[in-house]
């Protein structure tokens, strides 16, 4: 045995000879049940003295890597190669549980995994159906655009100019008057959310929402630090506000037309109530609008039409009427704001998709995308009918629900607290996938948002026929 410590290096005899037998293990030279050198054997060859071989043993022998038996010696342990595998790697795992995003919940982890899977029955799921997206004209739509280099390059911070000049004709329809300088193209309404979180309020805000509210099943404010406060719209709103209102920030998030989950649309009562109680306060409103063209009937203004002092953040979004891969959204807001969010997004992504950007400029300015609203919203309508047509023979006797205005869902409310894990596993071994109340509302056993966008009619039919029996033999045991 020719290795000797260096008694002039940075490292200790002790962790020297540790290090030395590690390598020898690693390398093979040692397998699993070898019998290493007697501790005066060792201390003889490294000219040390034997009390620091020892002390080197014992720390080996406490990592797992050695072990000792009964009268007969010193051994490398069954578990070595193990143990020095995970040595040898970064502790993924406390990285992963120390950082700053929060985890989703894990009935929203299974939803997300097993929406990929073609044999599953979706009834819960917030996306139009293959069949309902314009996959042709789309298609078609390209030849009619012509590109330039500089339309295709990075996108400039605050999105395509000639997207957001044309927002602003699309947007009077709204009765929202605004200029480009005022919008920021982002990558879906999720990101604008995300970039709201983290560009305009400080740690441990306050976020009041409605109740229930999508904002409890992702976490963009929530992994920012941020406090979610849920409040109902009856009642003494600008009380409700000021008692929970703090010296921090504070902004209120809704989703006032065809809201998500419930589809509950607010009236223009309800939403002049909000706007005043909040400018009272000087608590700034995010409208989350992206469901209001898929309306059944004509819709009460949007909060950020009779908005006078900049109060609201408005998002909009063709992910829920032309295509969810195409990501694109905008914001519209103050011009310090627009500064602001589109700044941190070029820090993020440098801009979202040119392609994406041209295509939607066409499909608005052309007029292809009202046409396909139209459309849209009669083929929603239809299936819409067909699902509670099906609830109101069956499921009468089990629950209760509204007719639905638009959109994609209906809030479906048990009368018994029986929408709870165990039901979502039960129906997922029988390839059916629903979105249950307690994923909005963490003490809701009663609801299931169902979807009548995604599922074929024939799908929607045997999922809901399947939801029946489980429950029905669930109810017998």
């Amino acid at each position: 045995m020719k290795w000797q410590p260096n008694r002039d290096s940075h490292l200790s005899i002790q962790e020297q000879i540790v290090d030395w037998i590690k390598s020898r293990i690693e390398r093979g030279d040692w397998t699993v049940g070898t019998k290493i050198p007697t501790q005066r054997q060792l201390a003889m060859d490294f000219n040390v003295n034997r009390s620091t071989v020892q002390l080197a043993l014992d720390e080996l022998r406490a990592d797992g890597l050695l072990e000792s038996k009964m009268g007969s010696g010193v051994y490398v342990a069954n578990n070595s190669w193990n143990v020095l595998l995970d040595k040898a790697q970064p502790n993924w795992q406390q990285h992963i549980e120390s950082s700053i995003h929060l985890p989703n919940y894990h009935t929203i982890q299974l939803i997300n995994e097993y929406e990929q899977m073609d044999h599953i029955i979706r009834l819960g799921t917030g996306e139009l159906s293959p069949d309902l997206l314009p996959t042709k004209q789309l298609e078609a739509s390209l030849k009619a655009i012509s590109l330039d280099s500089k339309a295709i390059g990075y996108s400039s911070p605050k999105g395509s100019e000639k997207l957001r000049g044309i927002l602003c004709s699309y947007l009077k329809k709204r009765g929202i008057q605004t200029v480009p300088e005022n919008i920021l193209i982002v990558s879906g309404a999720l990101q604008a959310l995300q970039l709201i979180a983290i560009g305009l309020l400080e740690e441990e805000s306050i976020v009041f929402q409605e109740q229930p509210s999508y904002l409890n099943s992702i976490h963009p404010f929530q992994s920012a630090g941020m406090r979610l406060i849920s409040l109902s719209r009856e009642g003494h709103l600008t009380d409700n506000l000021r008692k929970f209102k703090r010296k921090k920030q504070s902004i209120f998030y809704c989703v006032p037309t065809l809201h998500n989950p419930t589809g509950y649309n607010w009236s223009k009562e309800e939403k002049q109530r909000l706007y005043d109680a909040c400018k009272e306060l000087q608590i700034p409103i995010v409208e989350d609008d992206v469901y209001h063209e898929l309306l059944f009937d004509s819709s009460s203004p949007a909060i950020k039409s009779f908005d006078t002092s900049g109060q609201v953040l408005y998002i909009g979004s063709v992910s829920k009427t032309l295509s969810p891969g195409l990501r694109i959204g905008w914001v519209v807001a103050p011009s310090p704001v627009i500064q602001r969010l589109a700044d941190i997004k070029m820090q993020t992504d440098y801009g979202s998709s040119a392609f994406s950007q041209e295509i939607v400029s066409y499909w608005i300015s052309s007029g292809l995308y009202e046409k396909h609203l139209v459309k849209l919203r009669e083929q929603l309508k239809r299936r819409a009918t067909f699902v509670e047509e099906i609830l109101e023979r069956q499921f009468q006797q089990l629950a209760s629900w509204k007719r639905s205005e638009g959109g994609f869902y209906i809030w479906l409310r048990f009368h018994e607290p029986i929408v709870n894990k165990n039901l979502f596993l039960n129906l997922l071994k029988q390839n059916v996938l629903i979105n249950p109340g307690y994923i909005y509302e963490s003490n809701d056993l009663h609801h299931i948002r169902l979807s009548y966008a995604y599922a074929s009619l024939g799908e929607l039919k045997e999922g809901l026929n399947t939801l029946l029996e489980l429950i029905s033999s669930n109810s017998q045991k």
